[in-house]
Order: C-alpha cells, then sequence, then structure tokens
C-alpha cells in the first residue's frame, strides 16, 4: 500500500466517524517556543490551552512536521527521520479513552478490503500509564486481548505534558513486534523491535509546577477532557509496504535510487555508505519541504537548521564520491514523489529550486576553501603528537569559511580528531546571547494569558470597527497593570486596557497599531499600541496624559485620521510593491515578510541575488504606473481554498481561519493577497511610491524599502534640494552633475595615488639607512625598529625592504612593528643564513606577541601578527635582540 493511500484511508476513517479534516499547517507557525511545527496537536494548541474556542468537537489532520533533535540519528536507525507526517485524530471534550481506543484499533486491524490497514493482531501490543488502570480495562473491554498482552509503562514513556504548567494525562501507545531478527522478546525498551506506531493522550489533568518530564504536580481535573493522538505516517508506511526501515518507502527510496546510479555505489552494500544514503533521501526531502514553505538559508534559527540540512546532503553525495552538483539531480525526484499530497511544490518549484541550488554552489565553494584549511590544521595537530583540535581553529573556520561546528566536527572524528567544543562554545558566547535577546524580544511568547480568557469569557469578544469607522463610543471591561486587574492608572501612568468595542487596528499581518486617543470624562489617554493577545480580544496599551482614569462611564475612542490615512497608504503600497516585483523578476519572486507604517514601508521576498538598478527603477516605475491608473480596491471573504483557485498570493508562516479569509484585490488579478489590513479605494491614493534602498537580510532574502504618501514627496524634495546645492556648489546644471562629480572623484584618486606614491617613497628611503645601522648580535644583523603611525601593509613593505639591503650572504633578522589607529602591526624577516643558524620569522613574531597584547604567525622566512597595546613597543623591540641571542649561544658553531 503506498503512503498516499495510507494516509488517504487515515483521513476517511475519521472523517466516516465525524472528524472535520483539517488540512496541514505550514511547518512555521507563530510560536516563540518551536522553531518548526514538530508534532500534529501544535496548530490546535490553542485549544487545549483554552486561548481559543475550538469551531468542531471532533478534527483530524495529516499535518507536515520537522524535528531537529533528530537530525544526528538519521540514517542511523529505522525511524528516525528529519521531516515526516503526522497523522492525528482530536477530541475537544467530546469522546474519550473508550473512543480513542475503538477508532484506532479498527482501523490498525480492519481488513484491507474494509478500507483499514489489515495489522496481524498479534503483533500488536497496547502500552499504558502504569498508573491508569481505567486504560487496561478498556483496552481489554475494546480489543479482547488478555491482561499479558497490555504493557504497563512509567511517567517518562506514557505520561504526557507540553513540559509547562498547562494539560497533561496518561497516554496509550499501540506497538508492533517486528519478530526476533529486531530484539529479544518482551523487551518492550527494544523500538526496533516494538515499534512504536500511534500514540494516543488522554488529556485530563491540569498540570501546575512542571519541573521536568517526570516531575511535577497535579492540580487537579480539566474542566473538558480532550483527545489528542499522533500517528507516525512512515513508520506505518515501511511497515505497510515491507520495508527495512522509512527511507526505504516510496517516498524516499527513488531519490536513494538515484544517488546510487550518480554514485555507481550500492545501496545495502556497505553500513556506512547506506548511513549516507539514507542522510541524502531525508535532507533533501525535509530541505524542500522547509523551503517550500518559506525558509531560507542563513545563520541562525529556521535558516541555519535549513543551510545544515542542504550541506549534509550535498556533503554526503561527495563522501559517496560524486563531486557534481547533486541536488539539482535528487531534488526534483523527491518533488515528483512529495507533489502528489502538496501540489505547491510543482507550482512554486522555481522558487524551491533556485534556493536550494543556489546555496549547494555556495556551500561547495565554502567546501573548496574549507576543506583545505581543516586539512592543513588537522596535519599540524598530528604533527605537534596531540589528537584534538583547538577551539580557535574551529571558531577559524565557523567564523572567516562558513564552516558549521557540526560538520568540523565530523571530519575532526573522521580524521581520526577530537574537538575543543567548550572553546569553540565559548567564542561563540556573543552570538548566542545576541539570539537569546532577539528571542526574548519576540512578541506573543506564552505568558499568562488566564486574565485575557477571563475577560473574553465574561463578556465574549470585542466588537471590531477598524474598518467601518475611525471613531466609537465604547464602554471600559477591564483595566490591567503588569498582568493584574486595577482600580485606577493615575496621571503618567501606563496600562492596558479592554473596550467593548474600538475603531482601533490592533498590529498584525506586518501592519502597525493605530495611534489616536480615548477621552473620559475629565481626562484623556494616549494610545500607545494595539494588540491581540487571545483571538478575539482587542487590548490598548494606553498612557494618561490628562487626569486620573478609573473605568466607570462611556468612553469616546478616536483613531488618529492622519496616522490612519499614512497606514493605508503604506500598506496599500507594499501589496502594489509586491505586484510590481512579481511582474519586474517573475512569479517565484514571493514575499517572505512584511513592515509597513504610515508613509513607510518595507518589504522581504526571497531571491538569491541582489537587482541590479535597472530592475530597481523598474520596481518603482511599474508600482507608479499602477498609482497613475488609479486602480480599484477592494476586498471580500471566502474560503482558503476559493482564495488560491482565485489566485491569491498568502504570506509564509501566516495562519489563517479556518472558515474565512479576506482578500485584498488591486486592479483585479494583478495584485490578489490574503490580508486583514487597511486599505485605500483606489491606488492613485496613495499619492507616491519613491523606493529607497534595496539589500540583503540574509541568504536568500532580500528587502526593498520605500516611503509613500507625503513620506513620499518630502524624500524627493529632500533629493531636490540636496541636487540644487550641489549644482551651485559646483556651478553646473543638474544634467551634467553626475558627470562633473566623476570628474572630481577621479581627480582625487588620482591625487591620492601620488600622495600614496610620495608616501611610499619616503617610507622606502630610510630602508638603506636602517640596514646599514644595523646591531650585530651574536654575528647576526639586527634591525628592530618602530614606525608610528604605520598600519600592516607598510611595515610589511619596509621590513621586505630592508631585509634586501643588508649586507649579502650575512645572517639577518629584520622586525619592524607599526603602530596606527590603536592598532600594532609587527612582521618578522630572515635571511636564509639566519635560519640556517635556528633563526625563524615565526619564533620571533610569537615573542613580541605578548607585548604588544596580540598574537601571529608564519613561516620561518617572513611571519607577521597583530596586537592592540602600542604602549610596549619598545620592550618588545628589546625582546627581539635578546631572542636573537639567546638563539645564536645554543646554535652550534656560535657557542
Amino acid at each position: 500500500m503506498d503512503t498516499a493511500e495510507i494516509r488517504r484511508r487515515f483521513v476517511a476513517h475519521f472523517e466516516r466517524a465525524g472528524h472535520t479534516p483539517v488540512p496541514s499547517a505550514s511547518l512555521l507557525l507563530d510560536d516563540p517556543n518551536l522553531l518548526f511545527v514538530n508534532a500534529g496537536m501544535v496548530p490546535f494548541k490553542p485549544y487545549f490551552l483554552g486561548q481559543e474556542t475550538p469551531p468542531y468537537d471532533r478534527a483530524t489532520s495529516v499535518q507536515k512536521c520537522v524535528r531537529t533533535p533528530d537530525i544526528e540519528d538519521v540514517g542511523k536507525t529505522t525511524r528516525h527521520g528529519t521531516f515526516f507526517e503526522m497523522c492525528g485524530n482530536f477530541s475537544f471534550g467530546d469522546y474519550f479513552k473508550e473512543g480513542a481506543i475503538e477508532l484506532a484499533w479498527d482501523l490498525v486491524t480492519k481488513p484491507l478490503a474494509d478500507g483499514g490497514w489489515g495489522l496481524e493482531e498479534g503483533r500488536l501490543y497496547p502500552s499504558v500509564y502504569q498508573d491508569d488502570p481505567e486504560a487496561v480495562e478498556l483496552w481489554k473491554k475494546v480489543t479482547g486481548l488478555p491482561d499479558d498482552r497490555i504493557i504497563r509503562l512509567g511517567k517518562s514513556e506514557n505520561y504526557w505534558s507540553m513540559g509547562v504548567p498547562g494539560p497533561g494525562g496518561p497516554c496509550s501507545e499501540i506497538l508492533y513486534d517486528r519478530g526476533p531478527a529486531y530484539g529479544a522478546d518482551g523487551d518492550f525498551g527494544a523500538e526496533d523491535r516494538y515499534l512504536e506506531i500511534w500514540n494516543l493522550v488522554f488529556m485530563q489533568d491540569e498540570l501546575s509546577a512542571v519541573r521536568s518530564k517526570e516531575d511535577f504536580d497535579i492540580a487537579g481535573s480539566l474542566p473538558k477532557r480532550n483527545i489528542d493522538t499522533g500517528m507516525g505516517l512512515e513508520r506505518v508506511a515501511f511497515l505497510l509496504q515491507d520495508k527495512a526501515n522509512m527511507y526505504e518507502i516510496d517516498v524516499m527510496f527513488p531519490v536513494i535510487e538515484k544517488a546510487m546510479a550518480l554514485t555507481g555505489k550500492t545501496y545495502g552494500a556497505n553500513p556506512e555508505d547506506d548511513v549516507r544514503f539514507r542522510v541524502v533521501a531525508d535532507h533533501v526531502r525535509s530541505s524542500m519541504m522547509l523551503i517550500g514553505d518559506g525558509v531560507t538559508p542563513g545563520n541562525e534559527a529556521r535558516g541555519y537548521v535549513l543551510r545544515r540540512l542542504l550541506r549534509r546532503a550535498v556533503r554526503s553525495m561527495r563522501l559517496l564520491g560524486y563531486g557534481d552538483p547533486a541536488l539539482p539531480e535528487l531534488m526534483p525526484i523527491s518533488r515528483d514523489k512529495m507533489s502528489e499530497t502538496y501540489t505547491d511544490l510543482q507550482h512554486d518549484w522555481e522558487r524551491i529550486s533556485r534556493v536550494a541550488y543556489a546555496e549547494e554552489e555556495t556551500f561547495r565553494k565554502t567546501l573548496q576553501a574549507g576543506t583545505q584549511i581543516f586539512d592543513l590544521a588537522a596535519t599540524d595537530v598530528k604533527k605537534a603528537g596531540a589528537t584534538r583540535l583547538s577551539g580557535e581553529k574551529a571558531f577559524a573556520l565557523h567564523d572567516t569559511y562558513g564552516f558549521p561546528i557540526d560538520l568540523t566536527l565530523e571530519m575532526a572524528s573522521e580524521a581520526g580528531l577530537s574537538v575543543d567544543e567548550d572553546g569553540f562554545r565559548s567564542l561563540m558566547a556573543e552570538q548566542r546571547q545576541r539570539a537569546k535577546d532577539d528571542a526574548r524580544s519576540k512578541r506573543g511568547q506564552h505568558a499568562d494569558t488566564g486574565v485575557y480568557r477571563g475577560i473574553l469569557d465574561a463578556h465574549g469578544p470585542t466588537e471590531w470597527l477598524a474598518y467601518e469607522t475611525l471613531q466609537t463610543e465604547s464602554r471600559p471591561l477591564a483595566l490591567l497593570q503588569g498582568g493584574a486587574v486595577v482600580p485606577v492608572l493615575g496621571n503618567g501612568e501606563v496600562g492596558e486596557l479592554v473596550l467593548d468595542r474600538t475603531p482601533f487596528y490592533a498590529e498584525s499581518g506586518g501592519q502597525a497599531a493605530d495611534a489616536g486617543v480615548i477621552e473620559f470624562d475629565g481626562g484623556r489617554l494616549e494610545v500607545l499600541d494595539v494588540q491581540r493577545p487571545i483571538k478575539g480580544l482587542v487590548v490598548h496599551q494606553v498612557r494618561v496624559v490628562d487626569g486620573e482614569f478609573a473605568p466607570g462611564s462611556e468612553l469616546q475612542a478616536q483613531v488618529d485620521p492622519e496616522w490612519r490615512t499614512g497606514a493605508r497608504q503604506a500598506h496599500s503600497g507594499t501589496h502594489v510593491v509586491h505586484a510590481a516585483l512579481r511582474e519586474v523578476l517573475g512569479p517565484s519572486a514571493l514575499q517572505s515578510g512584511s513592515y509597513n507604517r504610515p508613509g513607510y514601508l518595507r518589504l522581504d521576498f526571497g531571491w538569491t541575488t541582489g537587482l541590479s538598478p535597472e530592475q530597481v527603477a523598474d520596481i518603482e516605475l511599474v508600482s507608479n504606473n499602477a498609482l497613475r491608473a488609479d486602480l480599484p480596491v477592494g476586498w471580500q471573504y471566502m474560503t482558503l481554498p476559493e482564495a488560491k483557485d482565485w489566485g491569491a498570493v498568502a504570506l509564509f508562516g501566516e495562519t489563517y481561519d479556518d472558515s474565512k479569509v479576506r482578500v485584498v484585490e488591486i486592479g483585479g488579478p494583478w495584485s490578489r493577497e490574503l490580508c486583514g489590513g487597511t486599505h485605500v479605494d483606489h491606488s492613485s491614493q496613495i499619492g507616491t511610491i519613491v523606493v529607497t534602498g534595496e539589500s540583503s537580510v540574509g541568504s536568500g532574502n532580500r528587502r526593498i524599502e520605500a516611503f509613500t504618501g507625503v513620506e513620499g514627496f518630502r524624500y524627493l524634495a529632500r533629493e531636490r534640494d540636496v541636487v540644487g546645492q550641489l549644482t551651485s556648489l559646483l556651478k553646473t546644471q543638474p544634467d551634467d552633475l553626475v558627470g562633473r562629480v566623476g570628474d572630481l572623484v577621479e581627480r582625487l584618486r588620482s591625487a591620492e595615488k601620488e600622495i600614496e606614491k610620495a608616501r611610499l617613497s619616503q617610507l622606502l628611503a630610510g630602508g638603506g639607512q636602517l640596514a646599514a645601522g644595523a646591531t650585530v648580535v651574536g654575528g647576526v644583523h639586527v634591525v628592530a625598529h618602530r614606525v608610528d603611525g604605520a598600519g600592516g601593509g607598510d611595515v610589511r613593505t619596509l621590513a621586505m625592504d630592508v631585509r634586501s639591503k643588508l649586507p649579502a650572504g650575512a645572517p639577518g633578522v629584520v622586525v619592524v612593528i607599526g603602530a596606527a589607529d590603536g592598532k600594532v602591526s609587527v612582521v618578522a624577516a630572515t635571511t636564509e643564513s639566519a635560519r640556517t643558524l635556528g633563526l625563524s620569522a615565526n619564533d620571533l613574531v610569537r615573542a613580541v606577541g605578548p607585548f604588544v597584547g596580540g598574537k601571529g604567525g608564519g613561516k620561518d622566512d617572513v611571519a607577521q601578527g597583530g596586537g592592540t597595546d602600542a604602549s610596549r613597543i619598545d620592550e618588545a623591540l628589546a625582546a627581539v635582540h635578546a631572542a636573537v641571542a639567546a638563539t645564536t649561544q645554543s646554535s652550534p658553531g656560535q657557542a
């Protein structure tokens, strides 16, 4: 039975049992605790946490998932994949344990001819939480199995929680016995023998004080008991397809077959190669699915995971003996298998393939440079009789050559070396701290939303009127400060205000929240921000600017009309620029993020190369032509499938209502996007769009910034003023300004070159004098010289010049130290005859390093280094003489 049929039978089974089929959510959800969706229940978390009311009592889904902790296990076990599909059925206060057991057992054991999976009952073992006798009795009742076929396990295996206070409960797993070839009889810890295919979570407890997975307090019972199940599609597929592991199923093995054809190696012939083949199959598919959902390669968070997957796949192919670009050969195979279910892979293939292939090309260059550096470093370690690569070298590989630490660890292991990971991690501390700070700054973290839920339950959802009006008479429902209800806010204090109705736009979809005021009898509040902490509730952050505010009589909520006008212009302008971008670059140039506030917009989009000035000018021209055409702007509501059929563009990672979405169109099919923002009525009302910049915001991501409306005109006016001042200053006409400035720049460059020549001549003029004044130490001519105001290039030039002017054939050493802009530069050079005495430029630079607060190195003939402490340069120069003296005294023939 192929994977598509297994999936179809799962959904059909639960649909017949009254479950609403829910399409897979994107792998990217707005959850600060997760990089990716890692389980089928994740899209339903707001329902389980009580943050939102579910629109159905029963649901079923086949959810795309990615689990990053499993990357290291990929290919080494039968069941670990980075990307996988989790089939699940969910009950929100409807059926509970008995219903979940009946539904699962029925599908698993039902004959193939009746729409089931036909697994042999004699191979199935249910497991239960050891303190859940009710589940034991229900399994015996539903299945007729004897007591000894039901396995009791502890908390670590059969109790589920999210790791935070909230819902939890015991669970039951269905285990499939694969036979004695995979482990001992009755050893239920042998996961290859007793393979878990389905986990049924009985969500019944309210957990508090969660200290670990196995250490928590149960505060009581949930008001509604829920069911959350998860079944690994790939696991069931390799059982029903009689394969040894998940990598050999119908949607993955064709990639291995292609890899065999490319490399000339045979899967199954060598265990090491088999792991590499499996890594290729998994990582090619996982990378493709991540790019399909909007991830682009980068050095942090999601982008880093994708980059790591792509690079591991490419390197595995190289280790299998294939050195040419591999992804163009492999990824289309995976696309053809997965697009049978996920049709967007075909429609969006141009963008997906462009991102993947560009990353492989970048990595091929990185591999070429980084591998050479690693090999040299590994050779040095072995020559020194050591077995450990320093953290500094690992960090240099990462920081300078883009070599990820996991690749360094893999290559070191293959070379029989270890890596000072602690040293590397210490050097990376600053980057990690920045990432943590960024994560903390994210909005929407799972704070305690109980107070908001209580307000919503007591008063119902906020009547949101941002589309209809700019002012309303409103009644205060709650006043909060620091997450708690307060009776009053004094003058100047800031708090949160919930109204029964509001005209204020709450920040979402890239559009900044409205500004304005809320007036009350005897005073006024300034609206600082507007958010939706939970679905249905609008919360205003306010500051008392006049009087003292205590919730009481009705209020007057007023949006600043100038602010709203500017916001509408900017948001509609974002849609116009997006449409223009796709017209100029092609339909694969899709928005990956945006932000707009009155008068300003920025739009991020997936693209692997910088735009030319001509392309930027074309985007601006197409945008302003759309404004001049006075295109009508309209919106309507429809289902998500209808919107997609209509050609509407959805933003990567955004979640949309299951029943209706809002589609905004500008000029009919020219621009159709899912959007909840505020917009102008005709494109001409945007006023103008002035593109001010195009830049990179990470690998595979570009950003366009622009001003709109009055801000656009102000920007052009400032540009005009600058042009006017320059034409007056240079006494030329605007049309001749570029040529005039170009001439001046060229003359300036010529003058700088002449000055540089003169300066260099002056510097070198003293070289002969320095060589002639060399001090003889132990028969060696030594020049140790200080040059203030000289940088690294000048110091090296002078040192080499002085060495060339030392007496021919005589042993000679030159060390020049320069200091400029707070930095110290050191260059040492030796003659051939000096080297025969054991004098090394590399040793001399290392001897100087501690005095100038730095380090360096090189070869015996020339070496260089640097530092930050110029106060001890004279001591460093004295150390040169001492080092030469010590070497010559111990050198044969010099005693």
